[in-house]
């Protein structure tokens, strides 16, 4: 329609110029920025007159009926979503920008001839589009229509868009979302409401973390030793002191020393580097939770770690009953407690255990399917059934118990039967969200156990932890009984918003684009 330009809500696309169109109107809206300095006016002043949020100004008149004008002046400003340019009155939809308690309101301003004047009006229609930055005015009025607006009296420009934002046409494709997540938060409000959400998640996390009386502190990204994980890491070099380095793979290994310190409760939340796969539910670089409590083990911190998931459904979904690829995942109440093996047992129709022999379990795998490598262990095997028979089915939250020793390095021998260790994975949606230890504080058990999987690593396991002596030299000073545990943020919010986990993370790593 002829005086019209409209960019609103999600479905838009932003792939939709054909390269020599995006130029073209590249080089019309430098030639309005040019023009704009020719005339002395700043396309990027330093400030504007705005004295009120769109947020406010709703909150404030939004009662006015149909054709009600008021006396008030304001002055507001945000982005240009929609235009509509007649003779003598023109329309605009200004967006805001959003915030931990707002999406990103939207209010109507309104030119006329005879509020702002024939130049400037001419100026509105010439300099003015969609995606620019403008500050307008005026008073507060309904129009005849009952769309509350801002009348003009006078306008600026705050900030010129030099390129083109989405035009109304069709859904963003995923790949166009993350690689442009600015435009993608500009026009889809889903975009901006997991920001939003992820905010208030973590916000909710810290508030119970630290109402139990938890320290939260940081550890170091750089490392010279990875450890607290089976993961491969990414290396590099620190110049100052001419040696190499790593990042961190996790965060446990430097929490500890901290609880060795005389740390009664701490925990951290952190960025966590690991050098491995990227799919719909992996990214190399990701945000952990981890936090440990003196005098605790693996039953009483999956406490914990029930009321931080269910009061963060609370707080940022208003509701504990979500639905996960069309299936209904109930987090409130207790949560089901089930042994690996028991499990393990259920699928394959035969009780299997920590003594079943390694080539009965290779012959399980044959008849159904499942690839391996055929130098894991009778362990790890165990595992790799587990992983490919069972966890995917497991939607309701269960706390899987009772691993076999090698799962976990750094978890305590089980109380009961050394060949298991006192660990727990938290599976819910058939995906693993965090997991949970009885500390192994026993600093000659740690060794031997750190030996094995240096030794591991010289063989040519990539995933292998190497020994850290400043590590065991910590809990050779004594460390408090303790438990832990390690909680995925962005695994968390897949469960929350039903996602991938490239749309969780703001800007996830992407390969580069030809």
């Amino acid at each position: 329609m002829a005086g019209y330009s409209c960019l609103v809500n999600e479905s838009l696309d932003i792939d939709v110029f054909e390269p020599n169109d995006l130029n073209e109107q590249m080089r019309v809206r430098m030639d309005k920025r040019a023009r704009l300095l020719d005339q002395g006016t700043a396309p990027y002043p330093v400030s504007v007159p705005r004295t009120m949020s769109l947020v406010d100004v709703r909150s404030r008149w939004g009662h006015l009926e149909a054709g009600e004008e008021t006396d008030e002046v304001v002055g507001v400003a945000g982005r240009v979503i929609f235009l509509r340019n007649t003779g003598k009155l023109c329309f605009a939809t200004l967006q805001g920008g959003f915030t931990a308690h707002t999406a990103g309101e939207r209010l109507q301003v309104m030119l006329s001839l005879g509020e702002v004047g024939e130049d400037r009006l001419d100026a509105w229609k010439s300099d003015v589009d969609l995606g620019d930055f403008i500050e307008v005015t005026g008073r507060v009025i309904a129009s005849k229509r009952g769309e509350l607006s801002v009348l003009a009296g006078s306008w600026q420009m705050a900030s010129k868009a030099l390129r083109p934002l989405p035009v109304l046409h069709k859904d963003l494709s995923e790949e166009t979302r993350v690689r442009q997540r600015y435009a993608d938060l500009v026009v889809r409000p889903q975009a901006r409401d997991m920001v939003r959400t992820r905010s208030t998640v973590m916000k909710s996390i810290r508030r119970t973390l630290d109402e139990q009386g938890f320290l939260e502190i940081e550890t170091p990204v750089l490392q010279l030793i990875h450890g607290g994980a089976a993961a491969r890491p990414f290396h590099t070099h620190l110049n100052a002191f001419d040696i190499n380095m790593t990042l961190r793979i996790a965060l446990e290994l430097y929490l500890k020393r901290a609880m060795v310190g005389g740390a009664d409760r701490v925990y951290e939340i952190g960025r966590i580097f690991r050098n491995e796969g990227i799919d719909s539910s992996h990214s190399a670089e990701f945000s952990m939770l981890e936090f440990y409590a003196a005098w605790q083990d693996q039953f009483t911190v999956a406490e914990i770690t029930r009321e931080i998931i269910q009061r963060a459904a609370d707080d940022a979904l208003g509701r504990r009953v979500i639905t996960l690829h069309g299936t209904e995942i109930d987090l409130d109440g207790q949560w089901r407690w089930a042994k690996f093996f028991d499990l393990l047992s259920e699928v394959i129709g035969e009780e299997v255990s920590i003594d079943t022999p390694l080539e009965r379990l290779r012959a399980y795998a044959d008849k159904r399917g499942v690839t391996y490598d055929p130098k894991l262990d009778q362990g790890k095997m165990a595992m790799e059934l587990f992983g490919e028979l069972v966890e995917h089915d497991l939607m309701q939250p269960v706390f899987v118990y009772d691993f076999p020793a090698i799962a976990q390095p750094l978890a305590r021998l089980h109380r009961d039967d050394p060949r298991l260790v006192e660990a727990w994975d938290l599976i819910i949606g058939g995906v693993e969200r965090g997991t949970g230890f009885s500390e192994l504080i026993d600093p000659v058990i740690q060794r031997e156990r750190l030996t094995e999987q240096s030794l591991r690593a010289a063989g040519g396991d990539p995933e292998a932890m190497r020994l850290d002596d400043d590590f065991l030299r910590a809990l050779e000073y004594g460390a408090p009984p303790m438990g832990g545990v390690g909680v995925g943020i962005d695994r968390l919010m897949m469960l929350f918003t039903d996602t991938g986990i490239r749309e969780t993370i703001l800007f996830p790593l992407l390969r580069p684009s030809s």
